[in-house]
């Protein structure tokens, strides 16, 4: 048991997703998913999370399990060809993961997905916290658009706006 990463997760609530993410900020994201998908056939998800909630958090879970949990409760698995794209964010322990269908996953594999996490992070620990996930969007948008590029038949399938959890 991390007990400075528990008591990170009490202390941050969800005004700390506000502060770091603006209305404005939310907004620009959501335009970057969409304009990212009028290039491709994927579909692509973003979702922040202030902290854990404490018995997961107890129990040790990590931002890649939780990650795993909300790819599911997104439903972000449930497209046409396999090829939705979760970026996750735990802010309190500033960790991002990125969950991929196996339509994607399996032409890419992880290290691709880890590359544009860390890079992400990057960011994130410079205090630009919306360009690096702006640029998180165009990176998995990019290897969305290589693989399954945009035809005349797109369907947007989910969401585009951000989720905070």
């Amino acid at each position: 048991m991390n007990l400075k990463r528990i008591l990170r997760h009490l202390s941050i609530g969800r005004a700390a997703v506000r502060r770091v993410f603006p209305s404005r900020a939310m907004h620009d994201i959501e335009n970057a998913i969409r304009s990212t998908e009028a290039r491709h056939s994927g579909q692509i998800r973003f979702a922040v999370e202030a902290s854990l909630e404490l018995a997961p958090l107890l129990a040790g879970q990590t931002a890649r399990q939780r990650s795993v949990e909300v790819f599911s409760k997104l439903r972000v698995w449930d497209t046409e060809h396999n090829n939705g794209v979760l970026i996750y964010l735990l802010l309190a322990d500033r960790d991002v993961e990125i969950v991929a269908d196996r339509g994607i996953h399996v032409r890419l594999g992880q290290t691709v997905w880890d590359t544009i996490c860390r890079d992400m992070e990057k960011s994130f620990r410079d205090g630009k916290f919306e360009a690096g996930v702006v640029a998180g969007i165009h990176a998995v948008g990019e290897h969305l658009s290589r693989h399954f590029p945009a035809h005349s038949g797109n369907v947007n399938e989910l969401p585009d706006s951000p989720v905070v959890l």
